[in-house]
């Protein structure tokens, strides 16, 4: 049986099973509550952290602008079995990018120490992110079946068994237009059926390497939703949840704050099915807890908790039997912190014991030494310490292409270097191997392309993306010191960027200029498609091995002054 001849298996029998249930629901003997309490406790772009997360990416920010140590799948285990046994029902949810970019604990075995971790705390149902197409389509079917890895084998353990909850993407097809993932899932509460939907960003190509996704197409989130709503409700299932790869960005604020820059989630949640009762979102890593209405005037949870696994979100729903829908007015929803606090649970330290004792050959090999810690927290220019020092380190790594100038997009460093020793005990200063994975894990290949000078202005320039709903999304590329501009708050589109030089000259629009990137970048990715112009394109080494190298070569290495980008008013 094919994929997806399986899939549609699957969506027919859930159809029978709910059809089946039609008028039960409601026959309670008379004294038996008619309300159904349902807890739902969901995470979003945990990526692998198996280990607490170090630097910037362990904490979270609290409401008066202080921070708190949090994450650590030990931890964050103890709280999900303490929330769920508040509730005599709970479904534990994921919003996707369980796996990919992932630290060396987890990426070095494929993430299947991940999976065996979300298998232990019960995952229902997660949808599809971006990260989970990393390796490509037949990587994810593996996370969800088992199997050892077609070139590598099973290294983490004798065999791998795959996940035990399903992977969703209603809006995910093959290009002859089967499904290629399970639209949804049902789940029950007190017998209530309750209709879980994924869905994944619809520019997941555009994040991503080409042939990652290669023989399939990504629909819009809203009309998959409502496609899948629909279905859900001609088959009675009234209380329905989304699981969405899709978020918004904030302007600051503690977990339970809403401050979000209207952006794609917001935009898909007021418009999506009135029958949907709640959005996790994820893959913009923000903490934000709102509420906004449906098409129907009524409100619903538009909620996100931040990644790494440092907030679990938290929605407690109130079903009303008779009817099989929320009684939205008596939806609670917060933002609990995985504080390091409470024990960790020791079933799933074991794990993560294992994962490190087996990675740490690898991991604690010194590579280099700072004098400071180099973090990814960008100026208000755009500019950051650990992004000058990548980006100088692949300009030095492809010298051999007759590279002038190297970029790098901000969303490839994943982590902050961080001064003090980790607790593999290597020494305060000293960086290791495991540490610069966590920065660069996706293991990009640095390319060198031939721009000309008005080219290189055009990709300056689509540092600011404008979207659907009328804002701009800046993604800032770091740049090697070779490079220096300046930008205008207040100029246009297409108008930002002056004063552009190269090795201290005046860019000149004419000339042709050697231009290193990652091979992400060279295809276009995240809205550079001026890189994709590019001609005479030489490669070069692992973007991890350009940066290892570099601070091999560069002992004692401290953070760049900020100096290559002038913002102006």
């Amino acid at each position: 049986m094919g994929f997806s001849t399986r899939i549609s298996a699957v969506l027919a029998v859930a159809a029978l099973t709910v059809a089946g249930l039609a008028g039960a629901v409601g026959a309670d003997a008379a004294g038996r509550p008619m309300a159904a309490d349902l807890r739902l406790i969901a995470f979003n772009d945990f990526h692998g952290n198996l280990a607490p997360p170090a630097g910037s990416s362990g904490r979270v920010t609290l409401p008066d602008g202080n921070t708190v140590d949090a994450g650590g799948a030990a931890y964050l285990a103890t709280h999900v079995a303490r929330l769920r046994g508040e509730s005599e029902h709970s479904l534990v949810l994921s919003a996707g990018d369980n796996i990919g970019a992932s630290p060396l604990t987890s990426a070095l075995f494929h993430d299947e120490p991940t999976i065996e971790f979300l298998n232990r705390i019960g995952v229902a149902a997660t949808t599809i992110g971006n990260h989970e197409f990393d390796e490509g389509y037949q990587e994810l079917r593996r996370m969800q079946s088992g199997g050892c890895h077609p070139a590598d084998g099973c290294q983490f353990r004798p065999r791998f068994h795959g996940s035990r909850f399903p992977y969703l993407g209603a809006n995910i097809a093959f290009d002859s237009g089967a499904p290629a993932a399970l639209p949804f899932t049902i789940k029950f509460a007190s017998g209530v059926p309750v209709g879980v939907i994924g869905v994944t960003l619809k520019d997941l190509p555009s994040v991503v390497t080409p042939e990652a996704v290669e023989g399939f197409t990504f629909g819009d989130e809203v009309a998959a939703l409502d496609r899948t709503s629909r279905l859900l409700d001609r088959v009675g299932v009234r209380t329905q949840v989304v699981l969405m790869h899709q978020g918004d960005n904030t302007e600051g604020g503690g977990p339970d704050d809403c401050r979000t820059v209207p952006g794609p989630a917001r935009r898909i949640a007021t418009a999506a099915s009135a029958s949907i009762d709640v959005f996790f979102t994820g893959h913009s890593h923000q903490q934000y807890n709102c509420v906004v209405d449906d098409p129907d005037g009524n409100p619903r949870p538009l909620i996100q908790g931040s990644s790494f696994g440092r907030l679990l979100s938290v929605v407690d729903l109130k079903i009303d039997k008779r009817s099989r829908d929320v009684l939205r007015a008596e939806t609670v929803a917060h933002n609990e912190i995985v504080t390091r606090t409470v024990p960790a649970d020791p079933e799933i330290a074991a794990l993560v014991d294992e994962a490190s004792a087996k990675s740490a050959p690898i991991a604690n090999r010194r590579v280099g030494t700072i004098s400071a810690d180099l973090v990814r927290a960008a100026a208000p220019s755009g500019e950051s310490p650990l992004g000058d020092v990548i980006a100088d380190a692949q300009l030095a790594a492809t010298a051999g292409n007759q590279a002038q100038v190297a970029m790098t997009n901000p969303g490839g460093i994943r982590t902050d270097l961080t001064y003090a020793s980790s607790p593999a005990g290597e020494g305060d200063g000293v960086v290791t191997y495991g540490e610069t994975f966590a920065v660069q894990p996706f293991g990009n290949i640095t390319q060198t392309v031939t721009l000309t000078g008005a080219q290189i202005k055009a990709v300056l320039e689509q540092q600011w993306q404008p979207q659907p709903n009328g804002t701009t999304l800046t993604r800032f590329l770091q740049v090697s010191s070779t490079l220096t501009y300046t930008w205008s708050r207040s100029a246009g589109q297409g108008d930002r960027v002056s004063d552009i030089a190269i090795a201290g000259q005046p860019l000149d629009p004419a000339a042709t200029y050697r231009v290193s990137v990652n091979n992400f970048l060279a295809a276009g990715g995240d809205g550079f498609t001026e890189l994709a112009k590019g001609t005479d394109l030489t490669g070069g080494p692992v973007d991890l091995d350009a940066f290892t190298a570099y601070l091999s070569a560069n002992p004692n290495l401290s953070p760049p002054a900020p100096t290559r980008v002038t913002v102006i008013p």
